[in-house]
């Protein structure tokens, strides 16, 4: 199975950093997050750098007490998965964000799957089990949430 994830890491370190896949990797996974074989519904892939955040200082001076001197160990507030959402997002506007979940890692990177919905398509509108993605109420939320 590690011969597995390693050359599935190979492959997936080729792509460009957020694509779009044709299946998701983890079937199960993403079923159970909502995803359905239609159309309207599609699953981007993001690549992740993992690690912590440097702070952006012109040579590395910063001026103030010690206990602000930190260049190196930052933290981000939000999580890896957060972060590749929102790229998704940013990149396909038009889509709603229904979920995301984590597929592989390696010591650079972390990938996730992104599962993203089409609104405005006649399959997702007309289809009484997933009509929530068109309301008005959706739009708000899941733009604030991306």
């Amino acid at each position: 199975m590690a011969y597995v994830f390693r050359l599935r890491q190979w492959e997936l370190r080729q792509l460009s950093a957020v694509h779009r896949v044709s299946k998701p990797t983890r079937a199960e996974k993403a079923r159970r997050l909502g995803y359905k074989a239609i159309q309207g519904v599609s699953i981007f892939r993001v690549r992740i750098r993992c690690g912590g955040r440097k702070r952006r200082l012109h040579k590395g001076i910063v001026h103030g007490k010690p206990r602000n001197q930190g260049v190196n160990e930052q933290k981000h507030f939000r999580n890896l998965r957060s972060i590749a959402e929102e790229r998704v997002g940013r990149r396909c506007g038009n889509l709603r964000l229904l979920n995301s979940y984590w597929v592989a890692e390696d010591g650079s990177y972390k990938w996730f799957e992104v599962i993203m919905v089409d609104p405005q398509h006649n399959a997702i509108r007309r289809n009484p089990t997933s009509t929530g993605f068109a309301s008005p109420l959706t739009a708000t939320v899941s733009s604030a949430a991306s």
